[in-house]
């Protein structure tokens, strides 16, 4: 019993521990200016639809699917795993005066900026699907519960990898600036910009290993509907995002100790 009230309590501290975070991280960020924290979806809603204007200044579609949704499926994964990734990286820095509180960890800094990059990046790609299914630039997804899987398992991902990112650009400054250009670097193979289906046999083979590609395939399917031959495997990914969150957690406790000490 004792432990049960123990536990509970202190999933109540970090609870709060991490709402205080957000809110420091939406005024540090985004101030009171403005629309303040309502940039924090406005932005990845202005990329995507920026890059859907390029795309559309073509006049068709670099691939069978209808140009506004295979465009909106595809920088909206980008953004998320993105943004959640690349925001841990200097999360410690910044935050290193708050270690001097008993009950503030690294873990936390990390889930605030992870929760704050998918919360906004979720409510980005919601935002645009609705306005543009309403108007009737895109038709309506055919499986909405496909479309959830595949965003969870990859805002899953984008948590594990942070993980370990962060603490790594911790550890070293060079690596994080590493991370920002393999970022870049690894967007014509995220699966953003192609379906699976396009590529020659060879290559299909080879790019559902990529995590981000099967979350991509399952996310269109849920889409564009049966039509759509899709590659993915979801148990693939469901045990490689177990296998990453192990060394993610133990880097993160190694940072704990290491910050702590200073």
């Amino acid at each position: 019993m004792n432990a049960s009230v123990t536990f509970t309590t202190s999933l109540r501290i970090q609870q709060r521990i991490i709402g205080a975070l957000l809110l420091r991280e939406l005024l540090t960020r985004f101030g009171r200016h403005n629309i303040g924290f309502l940039w924090l979806f406005v932005e990845p809603m202005l990329f995507t639809a920026g890059v859907l204007g390029i795309w559309t200044l073509y006049h068709r579609s670099p691939t069978p699917f209808p140009l506004t949704a295979f465009c909106i499926s595809g920088y909206g994964t980008v953004l998320l795993w993105r943004n959640t990734i690349g925001r841990c990286g200097n999360a410690v820095e910044p935050n290193r005066a708050l270690m001097h509180h008993r009950n503030v960890r690294v873990i936390d800094l990390f889930l605030a900026r992870i929760i704050l990059e998918i919360a906004g990046a979720s409510i980005s790609f919601l935002l645009l699907m609705t306005l543009f299914t309403l108007a009737g630039a895109m038709a309506p997804p055919d499986d909405i519960t496909k479309m959830i899987v595949a965003w969870v398992l990859l805002a899953w991902f984008s948590a594990a990898m942070a993980l370990i990112v962060g603490p790594l650009a911790t550890l070293s400054e060079p690596f994080e600036r590493f991370w920002h250009v393999f970022a870049y670097l690894f967007l014509p193979a995220s699966g953003a910009f192609f379906a699976v289906s396009m590529l020659p046999l060879p290559l299909q083979s080879i790019a559902i290993w990529i995590p981000t590609v099967n979350c991509t395939e399952l996310l269109r399917e849920g889409l564009f509907g049966p039509g759509v031959v899709a590659h993915y495997n979801i148990y693939y990914v469901v045990a490689l995002n177990l296998s990453l969150m192990i060394p993610g957690l133990l880097l993160t406790r190694h940072i704990q100790m290491t910050v702590e000490g200073e």
